[in-house]
């Protein structure tokens, strides 16, 4: 098994690292941007199924590099239920190996891509989901929860 690797990301709730969620798994998802459409959507999927997470024993906690401000209205007008980490400067996006160039429109740049990560009670990496289509997606992630 490979370890996950260890992060630090400030949340409204205070800075959250790996060791946080000790004893717990952790669905540890990096999104594009808040309040756009794929992400509302993907985000307002797991805070609906949340109560299920919680019943199989698994956090949440979301990633993108938009700041503690914009995830706290994010979060605030979406309802969310769990933490919104913010990785302004990056340095979690690379670990992750998420931080890629895109394209739209024929034009290049850099962004998040869409990605989870199931991280067991040990700390363990045991999933990963790459280039995420958001319809269906959490329900995938939530019996891969169930499965541990």
């Amino acid at each position: 098994m490979t370890k996950a690797k260890n992060f630090s990301l400030e949340t409204a709730e205070g800075t959250k690292t790996l060791s946080d969620y000790a004893g717990a798994a952790l669905v540890l998802y990096f999104y594009p941007k808040d309040m756009t459409s794929g992400c509302t959507t993907q985000a307002q999927g797991f805070r609906d199924k949340k109560a299920e997470f919680d019943a199989a024993g698994a956090q949440i906690l979301g990633v993108s590099k938009d700041t503690l401000k914009s995830h706290e209205k994010f979060a605030s007008k979406e309802g969310l239920n769990f933490p919104l980490g913010s990785d302004a400067q990056g340095h979690v996006c690379e670990d992750y190996d998420v931080w890629k160039e895109k394209s739209m429109y024929g034009k290049k740049y850099m962004g998040i891509e869409r990605s989870t990560f199931l991280i067991d009670s040990a700390g363990n990496l045991v999933r990963e989901w790459r280039k995420v289509k958001v319809p269906g997606h959490v329900d995938e992630v939530l019996e891969a929860v169930k499965s541990l």
